[in-house]
């Protein structure tokens, strides 16, 4: 991150031209630069074929994108720098107050560009948040995901199945380590045949409450979240509660080696766990039937040395499906596994290679399986 500061009576001219109808130009306002340049290899084998190029697995793992394409080639390999990003921050001091803003922007996900020619892609919005002391209003991480308990990776994930990751709008509140926050309500459903259906009736926001403590040299956090999934579309005019829990921990272990975990679970949480690999609750006949689910990952970090780390991580995922989708193709369990090398030369770069297994199954009994190996070369500004 790199830091540069504006004082009252010497705004550069740049400066001066953004902000000067605004009231930081009377205030004394830090900016701060940062992100990183990351480029990728991977060789990945799916069991039923490659999905095409434009598909989400092919940038990164996520669960339930991996049963493939059987009339193409099982293996297949990609270079990208989609993962690179860029932010951008600001600090104010105004009359006592804390204001801050801060942007960030990555290129995942997009299909606009082409491997052929230009492999040419659209920046993507992160998170744009503006916090007046202990408010928070904007777009960032849910307050139900706990990002610092997440392991190292060269997946951008690492270990989708056994945490929650969603950003998303929201107004959040922040005192000590307890927060609180209405979020975005949007819910999914799943029909018969196992298909999603996106429901656009959802107007109660989602209500979720996150406590962080310590113990000692170690740090964890409990979230709890409590939604109500509305369908008003299609033939249905239903409504049900979900819930969810989440308890994560990092826990140094000696030397620089390190611990972290997750555990969930939910009753209706859908789309907060596992990129969404099930719904929060299935289109019946007689109405609605929330699906509930456990899940949750272990990490541990070894130092080798100054220079060298390792990073292995186990992450799984089960749905308790009612009956009605017993011989659908919805998604049910999921395992993930990766081993990871990195290498540090000097503090901003960091080489690495990584080995990451995963196995999706669905309710009637198909799955999929992927095998990645990854090589990175990550630069941080």
């Amino acid at each position: 991150m790199n830091t540069f500061k504006l004082p009252k009576t010497a705004l550069a001219p740049v400066a001066i031209a953004l902000l000067a109808a605004s009231p930081l130009a009377q205030a004394d306002t830090e900016f701060k630069f940062g992100g990183y340049v990351k480029a990728d290899v991977m060789v990945s084998d799916y069991s039923n074929g490659a999905p095409s190029d434009s598909n989400l697995s092919r940038q990164f793992y996520v669960p339930g994108t991996i049963y493939g394409d059987d009339s193409r080639a099982s293996t297949v390999t990609d270079f990208q720098a989609r993962e690179t990003r860029f932010n951008f921050t600001s600090n104010s001091d105004l009359d006592g107050h804390t204001l801050k803003f801060f942007l960030e922007l990555d290129f995942f996900t997009h299909s606009d560009g082409n491997q052929r020619v230009s492999n040419s892609y659209s920046p993507r919005l992160r998170h744009a948040t503006v916090t007046f002391d202990n408010w928070t209003a904007g777009q960032t991480w849910s307050t139900f995901q706990n990002p610092g308990a997440l392991p190292e990776a060269l997946d951008f994930v690492g270990a989708a199945e056994g945490t929650p990751f969603v950003r998303q709008g929201l107004i959040r509140y922040t005192a000590g380590g307890f927060q609180v926050a209405l979020e975005n309500p949007k819910a999914t459903f799943t029909n018969a045949e196992g298909g999603r259906v996106e429901s656009d009736s959802s107007y109660i926001p989602d209500f979720v409450a996150r406590y962080n403590f310590k113990g000692g040299d170690a740090s964890f956090s409990i979230a709890g979240l409590v939604r109500q999934l509305e369908i008003d579309e299609n033939g249905f005019d239903e409504s049900e509660t979900g819930y969810g829990v989440s308890f994560a921990g990092v826990v140094p272990v000696f030397n620089r080696d390190m611990l972290k975990f997750m555990l969930n679970y939910g009753d209706g949480a859908g789309r907060y766990l596992a990129l969404n690999y099930a719904n929060g609750a299935a289109l019946t006949d007689a109405g609605t039937e929330t699906i509930s689910s456990v899940s949750g990952f272990v990490s541990y970090q070894h130092w080798w040395s100054d220079r060298w780390r390792s990073n292995i991580t186990a992450s799984a995922f089960e749905a308790d499906n009612p009956d009605v989708l017993a011989n659908s193709n919805a998604n049910e369990t999921s395992y993930s596994g990766n081993i990871n090398l990195l290498y540090s030369p000097v503090k901003p770069v960091t080489i690495g290679v990584e080995y990451l297994y995963a196995l999706n199954e669905q309710a009637d009994g198909d799955d999929g399986e992927l095998n990645r190996f990854m090589l990175s070369f990550k630069y941080a500004l």
